[in-house]
């Protein structure tokens, strides 16, 4: 079993944020593979079926973005995933809009909902794919992130989108390695 993690804030007050496009990502795979309805499990919700033949679970916690972790954890526990078995698709501030980073492990780089995948887990070392959603010019970066993209930056999000679906597929059929080297490149 695969898990795919997309991290955001439940509710409809945050569909659409900057702190979402992890969820909007794998809330698109889900719809994209036609997996049966998502279903309420591990303080989040849940999507299982296959991908390629591969067995997937897709989960969206819905226990907000800083506390992502104990979701994740109830999952990973439940289908006795890996570590290696693991992707976490987050927003990143630090990259620029729509732009997409995949790594094999590391920091959480400020980005809460990992901080708290990885204090739960005890463990860095498992796959995410960051989307880029840019750094407010000035502000709190907390207001920013809860805010929806700008219409020049949704155009380039709503592109970016199925790129990032592709790159999760990518890891799922090939590997964090081959992920990395076709979707890390400069574009």
């Amino acid at each position: 079993m695969k898990l795919v993690v997309g991290l955001g804030n439940p509710g409809r007050e945050y569909a659409q944020t900057r702190h979402n496009i992890g969820a909007e990502v794998v809330s698109g795979l889900a719809k994209r593979w036609k997996l049966p309805a998502w279903r309420k499990k591990f303080s989040g919700l849940l999507a299982e079926g296959e991908f390629e033949g591969i067995r997937i679970g897709l989960l969206l916690p819905q226990t907000y973005m800083n506390c992502s972790g104990r979701s994740v954890l109830a999952a990973m526990q439940f289908f006795r995933c890996e570590a290696g078995d693991l992707l976490v698709v987050s927003d990143d501030l630090d990259l620029p809009v729509a732009k997409l980073r995949i790594r094999a492990s590391g920091s959480a780089g400020g980005q809460k909902g990992l901080a708290d995948v990885i204090r739960s887990l005890g463990t860095n070392e498992f796959a995410r794919l960051r989307f880029g959603i840019g750094r407010p010019a000035r502000g709190s970066a907390t207001d920013f992130v809860l805010e929806r993209f700008a219409p020049p930056e949704r155009e380039q999000v709503d592109a970016a989108v199925p790129r990032a679906m592709e790159a999760v597929e990518c890891f799922l059929r090939s590997g964090i390695d081959a992920a990395m080297n076709q979707y890390n490149r400069a574009d």
